[in-house]
């Protein structure tokens, strides 16, 4: 009786070992494709793309330098996606924290939040595009898989973050086609129009208060 104990007790703590190490290893799985998953699956390309053309448009040249631009992208694509990491913890790893749900379920429940807010921000002749070139347009779009609803997801952002950078080019591309007019006009020939533009435009910038703006228009854009 004493030996049956013995191995049914080897036994259990073999299987939470092996559990333990499954754990492990998807846990150091999902940390590297980490990136992949940033980049892919969040608000993160819209924002980032923005930010660059927003650098671009005032030609500050490396300022504010890759490193802010991305650490801000990073924290307002936090920021955006915090509500769909709240129903994936509460939905899907709470639950499978509990043991009241295997690794399989909590796959597909943490799916669902995140489904809902890609297909809410991909455009329908995106998403269409995909089905098409796969061949399953008899496909509702609530059930498009992984494989068509995060490619068109990432074209959808790139489209929209084009759209906002032509916003924000029109003004300053007008104030620098007035300076070029005026030191054209005032023959000033081998004044490089930029080193009076640059400082007007960082000036238009900051009166309207132009990061407040910016910040405000990208995050009312996903809700």
């Amino acid at each position: 009786m004493n030996s049956s104990m013995l191995s049914l007790l080897g036994g259990t703590i073999k299987g939470t070992e092996l559990a333990s190490v499954i754990e492990i290893l998807f846990l150091l799985t999902v940390l590297s494709i980490g990136p992949i998953i940033l980049i892919t699956l969040t608000s993160f390309t819209r924002i980032v793309v923005v930010l660059s053309f927003l650098r671009q448009a005032l030609g500050t040249q490396q300022s504010p330098p890759n490193q802010i631009i991305i650490a801000l992208s990073l924290f307002l694509s936090l920021y955006v996606m915090a509500p769909v990491w709240q129903r994936i913890e509460a939905v899907s790893v709470a639950p499978y924290l509990q043991r009241t749900i295997g690794p399989q379920e909590a796959l597909e429940q943490a799916w669902l939040p995140l489904r809902e807010f890609l297909l809410r921000q991909t455009r329908k002749a995106d998403l269409g595009l995909f089905l098409r070139l796969r061949g399953e347009m008899q496909k509702k779009e609530t059930e498009a898989p992984a494989t068509v609803l995060i490619p068109a997801f990432m074209i959808s952002e790139l489209k929209t973050a084009f759209q906002i950078a032509f916003l924000i080019y029109v003004p300053f591309l007008i104030l620098d086609l007035v300076v070029a007019s005026i030191v054209m006009s005032m023959g000033m020939m081998f004044l490089p129009p930029v080193l009076i533009s640059l400082p007007l435009k960082l000036a238009l910038f900051v009166l309207v208060d132009g990061w407040n703006l910016l910040v405000d228009s990208i995050i009312r854009g996903f809700k």
